[in-house]
């Protein structure tokens, strides 16, 4: 997944952050957030994983309007000493791990129009608060991310940037997690989406496969449909194990020049959880891409 903006605004500091200026929001565009908010909430519970909920509860994000970051980050930075950001839209990778790596988490400021209710191609503020910001409340999660902000800075030094992208699509946007009663969803992507919501758990066509790291690295995604696989972690605590236990270094090196996996494909060492039909991304034009 790549973060990068060609070009810094004249208004952003050197950060790329800019003021939310949350006095400027207009009736309508906190309707728009009350409206998202309202239909995310009522089908979340049962298919979304605990400490979603539970960060949802301790931001206090069920308070009516688009939130403001400085009362946000007052009860974020109590929880797990991560704060908000406003960034006027996506900002280059070194910028973004410098964020994650300092436990700030960069979100645009404008919210979706009613055209674009179900499918926007930058991610809006509903999007990056509601969907990324509740698991930032969780201990372990706020470590995995700022972990990752770090692995980000070494990325980008070895090359593999594209490798480590894949991790962050995977888990942080589209990742499934085991429950005590079968897989939740708990990636910002799904969370924040109605219609993914739905389809990443309950729709026979994708895969749903154990995470391993080395699998993800090779498995390019889709960027503007819905996924053939999503990945499963056994729990959060495994997948910040992973990654802080996890020499990346050699593994970057082992994959030079491994070919690609199909997004679609299950292989024989996967442990499936639901091997997918594959019937929606058949039916539809779309092409597989893998960007940086």
């Amino acid at each position: 997944m790549t973060h990068y903006s060609a070009v810094k605004p004249p208004e952003a500091a050197d950060d790329w952050t800019i003021p939310q200026e949350w006095d400027r929001y207009g009736a309508d565009e906190h309707a728009m957030w009350d409206h998202l908010f309202e239909r995310q909430t009522r089908m979340l519970p049962g298919r979304v994983a605990p400490a979603f909920l539970e960060g949802l509860d301790i931001l206090r994000l069920s308070k009516p309007g688009i939130p403001d970051f400085t009362e946000l980050n007052a009860r974020l930075m109590d929880a797990t000493g991560w704060q908000v950001v406003a960034v006027p839209g996506l900002v280059p990778d070194a910028v973004f791990f410098d964020h994650l790596a300092n436990r700030r988490f960069v979100a645009g400021r404008f919210i979706r129009t009613p055209e674009q209710i179900d499918y926007l191609e930058e991610p809006d503020i509903f999007h990056d608060v509601f969907g990324h910001v509740p698991l930032l409340a969780n201990p372990v999660f706020a470590d995995f991310m700022q972990a990752y902000g770090r692995g980000g800075q070494r990325a980008g030094e070895l090359g593999a940037i594209e490798r480590l992208a894949r991790l962050y699509w995977y888990t942080v946007e589209f990742g499934l997690i085991r429950g005590a009663e079968g897989l939740l969803i708990y990636g910002a992507g799904i969370v924040s989406s109605f219609s993914e919501s739905i389809f990443a758990l309950d729709d026979p066509s994708p895969n749903r496969i154990a995470f391993d790291l080395g699998r993800v690295m090779r498995t390019p995604y889709r960027i503007d449909d819905f996924q053939q696989t999503y990945f499963v972690i056994d729990s959060f605590e495994d997948l910040l194990h992973q990654t802080i236990e996890s020499d990346f270094a050699p593994l970057y090196r082992a994959l030079q020049g491994t070919p690609d996996i199909d997004p679609a494909a299950v292989l024989d060492s996967d442990r499936v959880d639901h091997r997918g039909t594959q019937h929606y991304a058949h039916s539809r034009t779309v092409p597989t891409k893998a960007p940086a």
